[in-house]
């Protein structure tokens, strides 16, 4: 490992005489949720959603307004939170289990360079053939609630399903009868708020605050499960959102040809991927989803509190992001792993501390493209600590102090095929525009997201467009040529005959 100097200092150099006190080093808080839309925050402009504590974060900290999930389904975009990479770097093109190790990963460098680390909540590191608990990546400890894996009561049993049952063996968890994929609403957490997953989580955090007594500075993960499904919330944020003017899906012409699906009932089809189902139900999921949301901030603002009356709170590092979004009935698609905003775009929070000193404004929205990989060389350039050259992801303190002239210019997204044959694809996004390519059937898409955020308008569909579309095909075709003639040949994009889930880099 190698350090920077005021790493040096804060570990105490060599020579260091006693009279000078080291510099206290910096905490850092990671605040997570899953599947949490880039457009579900009040600070972003949804006037009509309660989220006051990630709101106060956001204007005493910054909110970057264009921050992306690169693959947006759960164990990819953990995979580039993890270690810093690209999706061709890191290996995972889409939804398939983690590597069993990586050269470079988020604990293990904090904790090589003297911090405490510690995870609550969901990690889903999913690998092969090793056990649930035993995937730490570098984690000193873990408090884990994977309550998806024990639905019923069958397979690996989290922390928080192991208390749940020691504590309160005569209710049951899974009473709502939601699954793991079921975005059905109406129906709210039958028991008190703290026998919640949510609360749960909040409550080990704040344990862990209170509790810390040792000299190293810690990393914390706090990773909440919500608003994934079930959108099972407190009936008290089921009910605050069903007098609440909120958006109903955005359909354009292009999806009701294409992405339609069945006409049905998510009664009948909870765990669709695509559909065009009843005003009713769609509002219902909508209110349950955002009451997820509700719960989550209210318990983020607990553990914020816990971290202030602790004296911590200028000296902790606070970020909040998600893993990916969910189209809610967008474009009449549901669920994740696609390249429209509902599902690509998420949330991003960073709230420096006053002993930072990084000089930066307040309050401001910044515009610059950010990725999940940048979430690990922004804490190492934090802590002092050397990003290694492997490491593609870049640290968002630049953008923070308006140094934005080597930032990037264009963002890759991608994911391989899922939920129905030809639904692969590549995107390319420079903040304004937006294309995409189906790698599996050839077809293309390009959208204005400056003058049509909700991508309605598909400009390839205009013939008046086509130096723009064809200039869009050729930067895609520069990006892909790296993956070689099956990918790119002769300049030109190739249409695969199947859907690669891994890079060749997996596993390296």
């Amino acid at each position: 490992m190698i350090f920077l100097p005021s790493m040096l200092l804060a570990v105490g150099a060599p020579g260091l005489s006693p009279e000078m006190e080291a510099p206290k080093r910096l905490n850092i808080l990671l605040l997570m949720d899953d599947q949490h839309r880039g457009d579900a925050l009040g600070v972003d402009g949804a006037d009509w959603i309660e989220t006051p504590n990630l709101d106060q974060l956001a204007r005493e900290g910054a909110l970057f307004t264009k921050m992306y999930s690169s693959v947006p389904s759960c164990l990819p975009a953990r995979a580039g939170l993890l270690t810093g990479q690209s999706p061709w770097a890191h290996g995972l093109l889409g939804y398939a289990d983690m590597a069993e190790s990586y050269p470079y990963t988020l604990p293990q460098m904090l904790r090589d360079a003297g911090y405490r680390t510690h995870a609550v909540g969901k990690n889903h590191f999913t690998v092969p053939g090793k056990p649930l608990e035993n995937r730490d990546f570098g984690y000193e400890s873990i408090m884990l609630e994977e309550a998806w894996r024990g639905q019923g009561g069958k397979g690996f049993q989290g922390d928080y399903r192991k208390w749940f049952t020691e504590n309160h063996p005569d209710k049951d968890p899974d009473k709502t009868g939601l699954g793991y994929t079921d975005h059905r609403g109406s129906r709210a957490w039958p028991y008190d708020d703290d026998l919640h997953s949510t609360n749960w989580t909040a409550n080990k955090a704040i344990e862990f605050l209170e509790e810390y007594d040792e000299d190293r500075p810690w990393m914390m993960k706090v990773s909440f499960k919500r608003p994934h499904p079930p959108f099972d919330p407190p009936r008290r944020w089921m009910e605050h959102y069903e007098g609440v003017d909120i958006p109903m899906p955005e359909v354009s012409s292009w999806s009701e040809e294409w992405h339609g699906g069945p006409v049905g009932s998510l009664e009948g089809s909870p765990n669709a991927a695509r559909g065009v189902f009843p005003d009713e139900e769609i509002r219902a999921s909508r209110e349950a989803y955002y009451g997820c949301i509700s719960h989550v901030d209210e318990q983020i603002g607990r553990v914020v509190e816990a971290l202030r009356e602790r004296g911590e709170l200028e000296n902790t590092l606070i970020f909040f992001t998600s893993d990916h979004g969910d189209m809610m009935g967008d474009q009449n698609l549901w669920r994740k792993c696609y390249g429209y905003e509902g599902s690509a775009r998420v949330p991003m929070i960073i709230r420096w501390p006053e002993s930072m000193e990084i000089g930066a404004p307040r309050g401001r929205k910044l515009e610059g493209l950010a990725e999940l990989r940048d979430v690990l060389p922004t804490m190492l350039e934090a802590a002092g600590i050397a990003q290694p050259e492997a490491m593609d992801g870049m640290s968002l303190l630049s953008l923070l102090r308006g140094q934005s002239e080597d930032w990037r210019s264009v963002l890759d997204l991608e994911h391989s095929s899922i939920y129905w044959e030809g639904n692969a694809w590549v995107a390319l996004t420079d903040g304004r525009y937006k294309y995409i390519y189906f790698t599996l059937t050839g077809r293309q898409q390009l959208f204005d997201l400056d003058n049509d955020p909700d991508e309605l308008i598909d400009l390839c569909e205009d013939g008046g467009n086509l130096r723009l579309v064809d200039a869009w095909r050729a930067l895609m075709a520069d990006h892909l040529k790296v993956r070689g003639d099956e990918w790119v040949k002769n300049g030109e994009l190739q249409v695969l005959a199947q859907s690669p889930v891994r890079s060749p880099n997996y596993g390296r």
